[in-house]
């Protein structure tokens, strides 16, 4: 099984906040150090862990979408039930322009209207990642990584695509992630958080439309459970 040999080299932390300071600025996408080396499937679901989601949570928030023809705004709610299932509802100014879907891990279960949805959120990983949560990797991929102090990248590669991570849980807290196509960027993200973890704000980049969307997180609530409902599409 593959290891992990943790180097403290000099200039090693400078070098981990470079690549997470150059991620937030208009670069061509979040880079992986080159000494990352193979890692096994443990210490990978020990990083995912890291950020998994606890219990039941509302996370209300303001969103602004944009793209090079238009922009619009309003408001949203995302319900998430640990382990893996979110429902999240949009909706724009006086209610217009409702959209709504469920994910479990990283498959849809059903959006509404689709076409909008996917719009919005083009990769459920990368919707995960704006509320700094972490998707496992799919079985059978290449998995690399490297950890030093608070800061953590690793990546998942199977043929041509990539998912990489890049945690800093230092002040600023920060939570990036990057799905790559083919070897083309497809979208990152860059999600702020709070000392405890929680998401701040999170901004998603899809450079092939191009199209960006901002979610500032208003207020995060604890709840006892859901009902089951929630997991239902709304009525025509």
């Amino acid at each position: 099984m593959a290891q992990r040999f943790l180097l403290d080299q000099p200039g090693r932390t400078a070098y981990f906040a470079l690549i997470l300071l150059g991620s937030c600025r208009s670069d061509p996408g979040l880079v992986v150090p080159v000494d990352a080396t193979p890692v096994s499937v443990e210490q990978v679901r020990g990083w995912v862990q890291s950020t998994a989601p606890q219990g039941h949570r509302i996370h209300q928030f303001k969103w602004l979408f944009r793209n090079d023809r238009s922009s619009a705004g309003g408001v949203g709610r995302a319900r998430i039930a640990a382990p893996d299932t979110l429902r999240f509802d949009a909706r724009g100014p006086l209610g217009s322009g409702r959209m709504a879907a469920v994910v479990i891990g990283d498959q849809k279960v059903w959006a509404v209207p689709e076409d909008q949805v996917a719009q919005f959120v083009p990769d459920y990983p990368l919707l995960w990642a704006m509320f700094g949560v972490a998707r496992y990797p799919e079985r059978g991929a290449a998995l690399r990584g490297i950890q030093n102090g608070e800061t953590t990248v690793w990546q998942y590669a199977e043929g041509g695509d990539t998912v990489t991570y890049a945690v800093s849980r230092g002040s600023p807290a920060r939570f990036h992630a990057e799905v790559r196509r083919g070897g083309k960027l497809f979208g990152k993200v860059d999600t702020k958080l709070s000392a405890d973890g929680r998401p701040v704000s999170a901004r998603l980049t899809v450079p092939g439309v191009p199209a960006q969307l901002d979610i500032q997180f208003v207020s995060i609530t604890a709840d006892s459970a859901f009902p089951p409902e929630t997991w239902s599409p709304p009525e025509p």
